[in-house]
């Protein structure tokens, strides 16, 4: 743990603040096409409608937005997945979100030849919460209730079988593939702040409730037997989470597709600054999550310019190496 005192994490916040506020506005200013910080500044003081600035104000700053936003809201719901479940590689992943998502995307392409990005955000948004009452309700069926081995096996059978279904009709429709194979690779590249605005409001409660219930979190990651001596109603703290996690991940997913390993990862790196108390952990996660995604994006920009590789797949390579650390370390899941 780097921050012990709450001294030295109230200024680790404020600093990791300005990081991301950085990392936005750097988000802005750098691509395929050369513009500048002043000319970032102008576009949004002095608009004069030149092709650089209306991709800042059009292109760019969604992008930021969408970016900071969804790692934001990954990397929280990863925080509170590992508590409930108690597994330090849990994620939107393991909840079978991301599946739900995608399935639901790709039937409705499929289908009913459905094309419009604002129509897959409530489509993906309504599969993947559709995957994760399916995953609570599935793990919380017979004696013992919600378990955390259930939680998660429920999660995988669920994943299993929406990616099955999926690349079905992705092998019986070509041109279904085509046209969503981008966004199943996860992306912000395209988005626009309505996609954002129709999402936004569940992400922040999410946001909200995530630090409301953090104490309580808290107390459940003493284990059941503890919290339920100390008063604590593990069922309806459990089902609050669960809920919070579809608000996060889902909206997550809805705008920018299944992007991995920011949900597993950040968690970690959230409790080696500061330690398991959730009240400090959550804002953190948050933060560093949105600064990762928005490191991964400017990256993807580069390393193929001028074509730009999904975020997901930078994601996926930043993250691995960290997966492998955990996994092999063995961290526990509080």
């Amino acid at each position: 743990m780097l921050l012990k005192t709450s001294g030295q994490r109230w200024v680790g916040l404020v600093i990791s603040m300005v990081a991301m506020i950085f990392l936005a506005c750097a988000s802005i200013v750098y691509g395929y096409t050369e513009t500048s910080w002043k000319m970032a500044y102008q576009a949004f003081t002095d608009f004069n409608g030149t092709n650089e600035h209306i991709i800042i104000e059009s292109v760019r700053l969604p992008r930021a937005l969408i970016a900071a936003t969804v790692g934001a809201s990954l990397a929280m719901a990863g925080v509170l997945m590992q508590t409930l479940t108690k597994n330090p590689l849990a994620s939107p992943g393991i909840f079978g979100v991301n599946a739900g998502a995608g399935f639901a995307v790709v039937v409705a392409v499929s289908l009913f030849s459905v094309g419009s990005l604002q129509a897959y955000t409530w489509i993906a948004f309504l599969g993947a919460a559709v995957a994760a009452i399916s995953v609570y309700v599935i793990g919380s069926t017979g004696r013992e209730g919600l378990t955390p081995m259930k939680l998660t096996l429920a999660g995988a059978a669920i994943a299993a079988m929406f990616s099955s279904f999926t690349q079905g009709l992705l092998v019986l429709n070509e041109a279904a593939l085509e046209q969503v194979l981008f966004w199943l690779a996860g992306s912000v590249q395209g988005r626009k702040l309505e996609n954002l605005a129709s999402v936004f409001p569940y992400l922040l409660a999410g946001w909200v409730a995530a630090m409301i219930l953090s104490p309580k979190m808290n107390v459940l990651s003493m284990g059941e037997d503890v919290a339920k001596g100390l008063g604590l109603n593990t069922g309806l703290v459990k089902l609050g989470a669960g809920i919070i996690v579809i608000f996060l991940s889902g909206g997550a997913v809805a705008i920018a597709g299944p992007i991995g390993f920011i949900g597993i990862v950040v968690p970690h790196v959230a409790r080696a600054v500061v330690g398991i108390d959730h009240r400090w952990v959550i804002p953190y996660a948050g933060l560093l999550g949105g600064m990762l995604l928005l490191v991964a994006d400017i990256a993807a920009r580069y390393i193929i310019m001028p074509q730009e590789i999904p975020v997901g797949v930078m994601t996926a390579l930043i993250g691995t190496p960290f997966f492998i650390y955990i996994a092999r370390k063995g961290f526990n899941g509080r």
